[in-house]
């Protein structure tokens, strides 16, 4: 009997035991493919894979910057407080280990 798990790895692509792809992988493929071809009526393919591909990748890369931005300017953790406070703790631990 063999333990194979219901998913296998089959020349790179998960597939179930009927060596189909999972329905939520080709439903994200979907709106990529249906871009491609829209824009493959005035444009030649060639030009449009590459639109498709860098043109979300651009639009995500904008809040991504921003929220690095965000990062960065907030303040950082203090480390006097948490010092003090790991302090306090050994204080306490040492003192209830003397009762």
């Amino acid at each position: 009997m063999s333990s194979a798990p219901p998913h296998h790895a089959v020349a790179g692509h998960r597939t179930d035991r009927f060596g189909q792809e999972p329905v939520s992988e080709l439903l994200q493929r979907a709106p990529v493919v249906t871009a491609i071809a829209a824009l493959a009526v005035p444009l030649p393919v060639r030009a449009t894979a590459p639109i498709v591909t860098v043109v979300p990748g651009v639009i995500a890369a904008v809040p991504a910057m921003r929220g690095k931005e965000q990062v960065h300017r907030a303040a950082p953790p203090a480390p006097g407080r948490t010092v003090e406070n790991v302090k306090a703790d050994v204080a306490e631990t040492k003192e209830s280990a003397h009762r």
